[in-house]
């Protein structure tokens, strides 16, 4: 009676385990965590220095220790989000030239027609929403803002930091207008992660209060059927028959494998 008490949670962990499937591993998890928290650190010193005049910029400014330890601030996690770029383009690089991996990020003429297809369905003229793969043109389009608008912002705050060896090959108006790019670059991103991402993470029907598969790297069979049924299909070799929108689903039991 003592063996078959103790197997039953562990059959109870085993069916939940399997109503899940591995989307994201260790490391995909900890760049996002470690890319999430230099943008919130570089957003929040920043945008205090660009608007330096305004009540809120003063007082975290005062609370950061004045201007001086902002700006360290600042440089520091521009030296950690720096580096996590660094990384992913050598781990692309890995992927595409050593492992072989497919290009699930790169823009096809399905994303144009799935954009279609979605409008359709918007405004009830087609039966179902399209079809997605690993991911959707909504995330194809915030990767490659992150891609252009993280080397912009690398390269006008290069410039920014070192002005004086910078202004030894190049003409002295390439100071300001790279502030001009960094600041506005900058409050862009902000605004596009806090409109666009913050929605889709956390405010999306069936998803609130917020998606957790970046921390945990698992999605439910369920939701990974509804979102991403061509990747599904792949995997399992069954192509779910429908896409309704799912309910919020439970976290994730126990951190995913790599």
């Amino acid at each position: 009676m003592t063996r078959t008490r103790k197997s039953e949670p562990n059959a109870r962990t085993r069916r939940s385990e399997a109503d899940y499937m591995v989307r994201f591993n260790t490391g995909q998890r900890i760049e996002h965590i470690v890319l999430m928290v230099a943008f919130i650190v570089l957003a929040v010193t920043g945008l205090a220095q660009k608007f330096y005049s305004a009540g809120w910029a003063e007082w975290l400014i005062l609370h950061m220790g004045g201007i001086a330890a902002a700006r360290l601030i600042h440089r520091i996690f521009a030296g950690v989000f720096t580096l996590s770029v660094v990384y992913h383009f050598a781990y692309l690089f890995r992927a595409i030239f050593v492992k072989h991996s497919k290009l699930t990020m790169m823009p096809t003429r399905q994303d144009l027609r799935d954009v279609v297809q979605e409008l359709r369905y918007s405004f009830g003229l087609a039966d179902r929403r399209p079809r997605y793969g690993r991911f959707d043109y909504r995330q194809k389009f915030e990767y490659w803002g992150i891609i252009f608008g993280g080397l912009i912002i690398i390269i006008s705050g290069a410039i920014l930091m070192f002005p004086t060896a910078v202004t030894w090959l190049l003409p002295g108006q390439v100071v300001p207008a790279a502030k001009e790019f960094h600041g506005n670059e900058a409050t862009l991103a902000v605004i596009v992660i806090v409109i666009w991402h913050l929605y889709d993470v956390m405010f999306r029907p069936g998803i609130f209060p917020a998606d957790t598969t970046i921390f945990t790297g698992r999605i439910s069979r369920k939701r990974m059927a509804e979102e991403h049924a061509l990747e599904y299909a792949e995997i399992t070799g069954e192509m779910p028959e429908t896409e309704t929108v799912h309910a919020p689903e439970a976290p994730a039991p126990g951190p995913a494998a790599q």
